[in-house]
């Protein structure tokens, strides 16, 4: 009988220990980590993200994506927007450009249109100031941002590099007012005005600092030091509070590379020399090593501190690269190929990314996603990796979580639609659908709008990744398809359309063309 109580008191004991955090202690909330390149194209790096390796592929040296991309899953029809601002806005608010109408970059100017001048069309009303935390600020987005609701529930929040989420002077240009509890050179800029140290990463005119000088960066002015290499310094630095306190943390890494201006990173830029590329490509594909680096030595950080087991790393690029040698004339530093044009364009070359994804234990090694997902959907997913159950937010979110392709990467929606819309003039020059358009996908097609002709073209990506061959006059059903379903999502997010100049008429919605065509 003694035996019998001793055995039962021993049982219970256990049952109260586990229960007080022993041995059913939750694992603790994994850290995450959102390293995000700028400009950088689908081709410009070693991993292949098309069914085949090919020579741009072969030109670059990504060995840290490489090891990603082997730790983790890649995603080949991953999405953003064509423009920067819109995309990293998207992510951090959870909403589709076309419904917060930040659809082009912001000006480091408040209140500045960035839109070129059209002899067609009439700019729209669009938020030229970007995201803001607090309501009622003119021409901008209001949106709970998603560090805000990490650092509200524990998250320590750290953000590095390049923001250009808002103008200057207002909210949205300082990340801290984001919910970032840390900001590392962040600010209204878009590019870099240097990437060395020795020019303390700026380029003054008329004796004036340049406006796109980097802040806060004043420990390594006059020292050769890179950019790219500075800010991983100092990301690695800020991450030593959050591992003592034990303290999960959110590192958004914003690389400035690999934005013009396309400067030689000394390191990495002799052996593409060396190669036969020209000097351009060559100090290109420096910027792009350089960036490997910062990720090869954030995941070896994550390694020496023993904390990679419980750290999700998310890979992405903002856009397409800049591709638009025919439009703008000059060398050409990236390429897109097979895809189509390039940055600014609705056109796969600018929007389709490089991603990837790790998550030990969660995330089986060397997977392959072929589900197409967009930059909204960063948004509920990092916050249901984080934990956090039906955030209050005073934006309704567009995104959806792509949690369950990190667990099992062959699930398929074909029924989901995907939408971009880009009612601005990007570039002076004139160029293939680099103003003046939107797109959906849905499946395998994609319908393309051209807004100043109210052309019509439809691709079927699976057969023709380059969008070479129109398919609208031979699939007419599949344009009215899809021309109704844009125009229903864009009429439901209440999004802008141009203005004809010479009428003052809207251009056409999408289903509006396809009446038109038929008349």
């Amino acid at each position: 009988m003694g035996n019998i109580l001793l055995k039962t008191w021993a049982l219970i004991g256990l049952l109260l220990f586990a229960g007080n955090g022993g041995f059913a202690q939750k694992p603790a909330r994994p850290n995450i980590v959102v390293f995000l390149v700028d400009d950088m194209g689908w081709q410009d790096t070693s991993v292949p993200f098309w069914k085949q390796v090919t020579d741009l592929n072969r030109r670059y040296r990504t060995p840290n994506m490489e090891r990603l991309a082997k730790e983790g899953l890649k995603f080949t029809n991953a999405y953003a927007q064509p423009v920067c601002t819109p995309t990293r806005t998207s992510l951090l608010s959870g909403v589709n450009t076309a419904h917060s109408r930040i659809t082009h970059w912001t000006s480091p100017n408040r209140n500045k249109n960035t839109d070129y001048a059209d002899s067609t069309l009439n700019s729209v009303d669009w938020n030229i100031n970007g995201l803001s935390p607090v309501a009622g600020i003119e021409h901008t987005f209001h949106a709970t941002p998603l560090p805000a609701l990490l650092s509200q529930n524990g998250y320590y929040t750290i953000h590095t590099g390049k923001a250009h989420f808002g103008s200057a002077g207002t909210p949205g240009a300082d990340p801290k007012n984001l919910g970032f509890q840390v900001n590392i050179a962040g600010s209204e800029i878009g590019h870099p005005a240097s990437y060395l140290g020795t020019e303390n990463y700026d380029r003054p005119a008329n004796g004036k600092p340049n406006r796109n000088a980097v802040p806060g960066l004043e420990a390594y002015h006059g020292k050769d030091v890179f950019l790219t290499e500075a800010l991983t310094l100092e990301a690695i630095r800020a991450l030593d509070k959050p591992i003592q306190s034990k303290q999960p943390f959110f590192l958004y890494v914003g690389q400035y590379a690999v934005h013009t201006p396309i400067m030689a990173d000394q390191r990495f830029v002799e052996k593409y020399r060396k190669a036969g590329l020209d000097s351009i490509e060559a100090n290109y594909a420096s910027l792009v090593e350089g960036m490997d680096k910062s990720l090869g030595d954030l995941l070896n950080f994550l390694d020496e501190r023993k904390i990679a087991d419980n750290t999700v790393v998310i890979f992405m690029s903002d856009n397409g690269g800049l591709s638009t040698k025919p439009q703008r004339g000059g060398p050409e530093h990236t390429h897109n190929l097979p895809l189509r044009a390039g940055k600014g364009s609705v056109y796969e070359g600018g929007i389709r990314e490089p991603m990837l994804v790790r998550w030990p234990g969660v995330v089986k090694p060397g997977g392959v996603a072929e589900q197409y997902l967009i930059i909204e959907d960063f948004f509920p997913t990092i916050l249901e990796i984080a934990g956090v159950q039906k955030p209050s937010t005073v934006q309704s979110i567009d995104g959806q979580s792509f949690l369950p392709l990190l667990r099992n990467p062959t699930l398929k929606d074909d029924t989901r639609a995907l939408v971009w819309h880009h009612p601005n003039r990007w570039i002076a020059a004139e160029g293939p659908m680099l103003h003046w358009a939107s797109g959906i996908r849905q499946g395998n097609w994609k319908l393309v709008y051209d807004h100043r002709t109210a052309g019509l073209e439809l691709y079927n990506l699976k057969d023709d990744i380059g969008e070479l061959k129109n398919r609208a006059d031979e699939q007419p059903e599949k344009v009215k398809e899809l021309a109704l379903l844009l125009t229903k999502q864009l009429k439901t997010w209440n999004a802008q359309m141009p203005t004809f100049k010479n009428t003052g008429k809207p251009v056409l919605w999408p289903e509006e063309a396809v009446t038109q065509l038929n008349k």
